[in-house]
Formats: C-alpha cells, sequence, structure tokens
C-alpha cells in the first residue's frame, strides 16, 4: 500500500533553491495536496544550516501546522564562491571538509531529528536529498572528497535512522533521493546546462518516484528514476 494518501499535506525544506522551489511549485499545482509549506533562510520560519539551532526553532513554529504526510528536505552545497570540488588528494583541506559537512550532513541530520514531530504518524514520508556520488560502492572516478564523503555520512545517518523509525514510527518512509543532475548553479560549473535537465522536470520525475513509496521502502537510497542506488 502507498504511503501517500489521495490527500496530504507537504512541507518543503529549503524551498527557495532551484530544486526546492520547483518542488513548492508542483506541489501547489498538484490537487491531492490540500497545502504545501515552503521553508528557508529567510522565510517567516527561518531555516539555515549555518546556524543549527534554527533548525529546532524552525521545526517547532510549525508544530500548529503539522501533521504532514511529506516532507521534502533539498538543502545541499556542492561548490561556493570560496571553493570547488577536490581534484586530488592535495586539495582536500579541513576549512572545505567542515564546511559541506555541516550544510550536506549535520544539517539534515538534525531536520530528521526535530522535524520527526511533524510527521503524520498514521502514513507519511521523508526525503532528503543525497547525490549518487556519496555511494561507496559506485565510486569509481575519485576526486570531490568532501561533496562525496558529507553525502555518504548523510546516506548512513538516514539508514540509521530509519532502523529506529522501524519500530517508533512505522508507517513512515525515510528516504535518501538522487535527483540527477538539474540545471542549477550547483551544477553549472560542471556543463550542467548542457548534461542536466530543467528543475521542474526533475522534480516531477521524483514525485512520481515518491508517490509509489510503501513503508518497506524506508531506508532506502533511491533514483529519481526509481532505480536502487548501491550505499
Amino acid at each position: 500500500m502507498n504511503l501517500l494518501p489521495s490527500s496530504f499535506k507537504a512541507l518543503v525544506i529549503g524551498s527557495s533553491g532551484t530544486i526546492g522551489s520547483a518542488f513548492l511549485d508542483l506541489l501547489k499545482s498538484n490537487p491531492s495536496c490540500s497545502d504545501v509549506v515552503g521553508v528557508h533562510r529567510h522565510s517567516e520560519f527561518p531555516i539555515d544550516y549555518q546556524n543549527f539551532e534554527s533548525i529546532e526553532l524552525c521545526a517547532n513554529a510549525l508544530v500548529d501546522t503539522a501533521p504532514f504526510q511529506l516532507i521534502i528536505n533539498t538543502i545541499g552545497v556542492l561548490h561556493t564562491t570560496n571553493f570547488m570540488p577536490e581534484k586530488r588528494l592535495d586539495d582536500l583541506n579541513s576549512e572545505q571538509l567542515m564546511e559541506l559537512m555541516k550544510i550536506n550532513t549535520i544539517g539534515p541530520a538534525l531536520s530528521i531529528r526535530h522535524f520527526a514531530k511533524l510527521l503524520d504518524p498514521q502514513s507519511s514520508i521523508m526525503v532528503s536529498l543525497s547525490a549518487k556520488v556519496g555511494s561507496i560502492e559506485d565510486n569509481r572516478l575519485g576526486g570531490w572528497y568532501s561533496y562525496r564523503s558529507s553525502k555518504a555520512a548523510l546516506n548512513m545517518l538516514i539508514k540509521t535512522a530509519s532502523i529506529e523509525w522501524a519500530r517508533t514510527k512505522p508507517n513512515t518512509a525515510l528516504i535518501a533521493m538522487h535527483p540527477g543532475t538539474v540545471n542549477s548553479r550547483l551544477s553549472k560549473p560542471f556543463r550542467g546546462e548542457q548534461i542536466g535537465r530543467p528543475a521542474n522536470d526533475a522534480v516531477a520525475d521524483m514525485f512520481q518516484v515518491i508517490k509509489s513509496l510503501k513503508k518497506e521502502d524506508s531506508g532506502s537510497f533511491i533514483s529519481y528514476s526509481g532505480e536502487r542506488l548501491p550505499w
């Protein structure tokens, strides 16, 4: 039985980003979605992974609007104006590694912790965007040390939390999802406009997968195409 009910309420974390805003638009136009809330750094109840305290404050501010049957976290970073993904081991540095761990791992993990209370215990799904390059088994090219490591660590946290939720939230699926290459600021330096897809197409594909999720899928690492990815 699919977990997402025929009428559902959704929350998008990181709704000002390319993928987050596309998800917000898709859900607003979906007749099955009775309401959708978006939060980001400058929303009414801000969430900022440079300030971990904001995660709990944002979740607490939304308690009265719960429960949500779908929560999607789209926050992540690959590069900034200060650094690009490492090509060699000699490029590895503590500042970059800590920054990506903060945004791609610690922030999403704390979001799972604090936003869990907003999920509908009867039937709900929480999706955190990960990345295929975070797969240890699939790593054949090397490089991108900080980004790969931060996503691999996120995958482990999601898998571990899903095992606990099987006992405490048996009707909730916790999923790591790979969106593919999307035309965005994140992918632009890496020929994203040539090899990627429009965000609207990417979120439409991901939502098709989300709609088909069952509670037995909790703890899975899934691609936008529905492919099961190796950890």
